[in-house]
């Protein structure tokens, strides 16, 4: 719904007037935000910075559950990137260890993973709004404090956000694989972008990727083996079989009963006598 609309806005419903999966969409009058109390739509800035970006937002309908969503647990448990330093044991509420989460579509798996390790902080970012919403809602109704759901672009958060060595780990599940040649630049996995998190991933910190586009796969391969800030952690130096803690998701069941084949990349963050991280 384009925010330029003025039409009188029509009455809320009322709490439990809605049925699951109805569109939350509405008529706002121009200049409201979407979410009052909820992620900002550009919570950098446009202006920021000029860079080509490796996500592309998706607009899309927000049901009236996921809406609720995040206009009640936003504040408490939602993190916009906007490039103020963030305190994670204060983010969290204690000092467990943190691992990032780059792009986790509707939160199904993370809030699987999170379920299974209560020990781990996961910090889940994402761009689409409907399932920042899903996945507060599962986060809420499993009862799961260890998640927080962070907003916006994570190239910002982890240059300009977090402190050194405060990662325990970095999750890249099914990244958009750009597949034409010309938007390979576009792909997340690339040599700066392993520069700049192993600054936030301490030593011994696991880097685990996974896609089912095989092109993509062998160019995380690549760069992940060159680069000097990480190791393989099989002795064969190749993919790796998916580790018991990753759920098997109803779109990766999808893929593989039809032939397609999903690669895992697992790397331990190595640390180098005289590198000096910054």
């Amino acid at each position: 719904m384009s925010d330029s609309l003025s039409a009188p806005e029509p009455a809320r419903p009322a709490p439990g007037d809605h049925h699951p999966g109805e569109s939350a969409r509405r008529t706002r009058a121009k200049g409201e935000p979407r979410f009052p109390d909820g992620p900002r739509a550009d919570p950098a800035g446009s202006h920021f910075e000029r860079r080509i970006r490796s996500f592309q937002p998706r607009r899309s309908r927000v049901t009236a559950g996921q809406a609720e969503a995040l206009q009640r647990l936003w504040a408490k448990w939602g993190l916009d990137i906007d490039g103020h330093g963030v305190d994670l044991a204060e983010l969290f509420g204690n000092d467990r260890p943190v691992v990032l989460e780059i792009g986790f579509g509707m939160g199904e798996a993370t809030a699987q993973m999170a379920a299974a390790d209560p020990g781990t902080n996961i910090l889940a970012v994402d761009v689409h709004t409907p399932g920042q919403g899903n996945l507060l809602n599962l986060a809420d109704r499993g009862g799961l404090t260890n998640i927080r759901v962070a907003n916006g672009d994570a190239i910002i958060l982890l240059r300009e956000m977090l402190p050194p060595d405060s990662l325990a780990g970095l999750r890249v599940y099914f990244p958009d694989p750009w597949p034409k040649k010309r938007h390979h630049k576009r792909r997340l996995i690339q040599p700066e972008f392993l520069g700049l998190a192993a600054t936030r991933l301490r030593p011994g910190a696991l880097v685990h990727c996974a896609t089912d586009w095989e092109p993509y796969a062998e160019q995380m391969l690549e760069v992940l083996t060159a680069h000097p800030d990480f190791a393989n952690t099989r002795a064969d130096g190749g993919f790796a079989p998916r580790p018991g803690f990753r759920p098997l998701t109803r779109f990766e069941g999808q893929g593989l009963d039809k032939g397609h084949v999903v690669n895992d990349l697992l790397f331990r963050r190595v640390p180098h006598e005289g590198r000096r991280d910054h």
